[in-house]
């Protein structure tokens, strides 16, 4: 089963359209409308990677660091002004 939709152009193009009626054009919609859809999805889960990894990268940068001291090191810089 199909459903219409519709959209505006520019009346150029509906004129460059109009002169080649050898052009399946239904075909040639549908088919750009998959190629957009699919690139869409590729970035959408890419993304969702990405949000699903956050968590873990952000618990890595947290973890306490054994040599370090945060307020040492602020007082140094402080003091070396």
């Amino acid at each position: 089963m199909s459903v219409t939709i519709c959209f505006r152009i520019s009346k150029e193009l509906k004129e460059k359209i109009d002169r080649m009626r050898h052009i399946n054009w239904n075909e040639v919609v549908e088919k750009a409308i998959m190629e957009e859809i699919r690139g869409q999805e590729i970035l959408l889960s890419r993304d969702n990677e990405r949000a699903l990894r956050a968590p873990m990268l952000i618990d890595l940068l947290r973890r306490k660091t054994p040599s370090w001291n945060s307020a040492e090191e602020i007082r140094r810089w402080r003091e070396g002004r």
